[in-house]
């Protein structure tokens, strides 16, 4: 199967799609794809996910990683994989507000060819000073991110998923 066949696919129609209903249209993606696209499950979890601060980063990783377990009891890989990109979601844009105070990586408008993409690839970037309470919260993310991550039964859904869906 040739790797854009497993990419998520941007053009569906999430507004109206509720992918609990029509979970064989759900692509894993890379990384976070789609994390603020998909329903039901962006309304089940973005409402818990914080990074101000370490109390509340700690807080909102251990709700979001309950739901990853909830779906998971419920045999909901969907749902266990959008957690997951939750919990990742909190580890780089707490990253990323450690880094740039405002959360903004470049001085000026994101160059053309670097729209739509994520981290560091060799571009100027502006310079920073770690704010250590953001890099706090982004590492109580990188845990959960972590602990869902490399769950076995998420990982064996995972393969399954993509063995039948792409």
């Amino acid at each position: 199967m040739p790797a854009n066949d497993r990419a998520f696919n941007y053009d569906l129609d999430y507004r109206n799609l509720n992918l609990r209903e029509q979970p064989e249209l759900y692509r894993v993606g890379k990384g976070e794809m789609g994390v603020l696209l998909i329903q039901p499950y962006k309304a089940e979890i973005l409402p818990y996910w914080r990074f101000k601060t370490p109390e509340i980063a700690r807080e909102s990783s251990k709700k979001i990683y309950q739901l990853f377990l909830e779906y998971k009891e419920k045999g909901d890989f969907i749902g266990m994989d959008m957690a997951r990109k939750f919990l990742q979601m909190g580890y780089t844009r707490a990253r990323r507000y450690a880094n740039h105070r405002t959360g903004q990586k470049y001085d000026g408008p994101v160059p053309d060819d670097q729209k739509g993409r994520s981290g560091a690839h060799g571009r100027d970037q502006l310079p920073h000073d770690e704010d250590p309470i953001k890099a706090e919260s982004a590492r109580i993310f990188y845990g959960k991110y972590l602990e869902a991550r490399e769950d076995q039964e998420y990982k064996k859904l995972k393969k399954d998923w993509q063995e039948k869906y792409g």
